[in-house]
């Protein structure tokens, strides 16, 4: 999808310079005819002044006319930039590798080992829907707990995580940084803006889970209130069939701090307004306690695994169950921005 959108804006450049191009080349051939009547004629002086005023004005239309063009090229461009970049970004597509035997009677069975393979987000999307017996599918966008920051590799985060632990299909989107109105460093937040990105009409999710907030402290609480109510509004649109879940903030010392429960109670307040069945797991308020990394505030895969869990348990709870063990394996394409990653990534 996002090479029919650059190849869109490629013909239209080219067809802009194009016309553009014989026009130019049409003035200059009536030009260069009138410099060679007007100076082959009685009062050639008089004439050659007003040819060089002719060209002056010639060139000054031609010039223009290139200027339009370039202008409209880029608008173009920059008009399909956000949804062309978002489908042609590299995803790491988690399979299962090749199956183990079964584990003994009585042994709980074990993570099927994942390979990752880069692939575009679009195609990977594909998979997904061309699935012959489909399975569930969750779309999850979110910050650096998203993305894998902690652990430093993306598999490990919660996401991927809640993924295995439903047996469902999983497109994940984790930006750190990003939040309902923070865009984050490299500039692909807000919330509004990834969940677009994920293409959710196509997808069809059963699902649809938003982990922000950490990152809009100090962000007026209207404002916050506004964002929050837009991504949600968004979700319903695209996706009229999937729960919606926000999974809001975390705190780095116990308790929080006052910006913080106010961010915290924005997005609570907003999000089960705009959707009274949404499913709210609230980390602040349920003081939730799991390993850390050494910044304080991210997990560690220890951590990411409990936080798993503890998601599964609350959706669960909301009648969001596994699909059963098929020969189905699940597709999880996973974007993780700025975080440690699988060699085979390069988004």
């Amino acid at each position: 999808m996002g090479t029919k959108v650059h190849c869109r804006a490629l013909s239209r450049t080219v067809a802009c310079f194009a016309w553009h191009g014989s026009v130019y080349l049409t003035a200059g051939y009536a030009f260069i005819r009138g410099t060679h009547v007007a100076c082959c004629r009685p009062g050639a002086a008089r004439r050659r002044w007003a040819v060089t005023q002719r060209r002056h004005r010639i060139a000054a239309v031609a010039a223009a006319l290139v200027a339009c063009c370039l202008a409209f090229s880029a608008w173009v461009i920059v008009r399909h930039r956000d949804e062309a970049g978002s489908r042609a970004v590299s995803s790491v597509l988690l399979e299962p590798g090749q199956h183990s035997p079964a584990p003994p009677r009585g042994r709980p069975p074990e993570r099927p080992a994942m390979l990752s393979v880069a692939t575009p987000l679009a195609a990977c999307e594909k998979r997904i829907e061309r699935q012959a017996h489909r399975l569930p599918t969750v779309a999850i966008v979110g910050a650096s707990y998203t993305a894998g920051t902690g652990p430093g590799n993306p598999e490990l985060s919660w996401a991927v995580g809640l993924a295995r632990l439903l047996h469902w299909n999983a497109v994940i989107y984790g930006v750190p940084g990003a939040g309902y109105v923070r865009t984050s460093a490299s500039g692909r937040g807000p919330m509004s803006r990834m969940l677009s990105q994920e293409q959710l009409r196509d997808l069809g999710p059963a699902l649809v889970i938003v982990q922000a907030g950490h990152d809009d402290v100090g962000v007026p609480p209207g404002l916050e209130g506004r964002r929050v109510r837009a991504a949600v509004d968004l979700i319903r649109a695209a996706a009229p069939g999937a729960r919606i879940a926000l999974l809001t903030t975390f705190a780095v010392a116990p308790g929080g701090s006052p910006a913080l429960w106010q961010t915290d109670h924005a997005i609570v307040a907003a999000g089960t307004a705009a959707d009274p069945g949404a499913i709210v797991m609230d980390p602040l308020t349920g003081r939730w306690t799991y390993p850390r990394a050494g910044d304080g505030l991210h997990p560690t895969s220890a951590g990411d695994a409990w936080i798993a869990r503890t998601v599964a348990a609350a959706l669960r709870a909301h009648g969001v169950l596994p699909a059963p063990a098929t020969s189905t394996a699940p597709v999880i394409c996973d974007v993780s921005v700025g975080a440690g990653k699988p060699v085979s990534a390069t988004a």
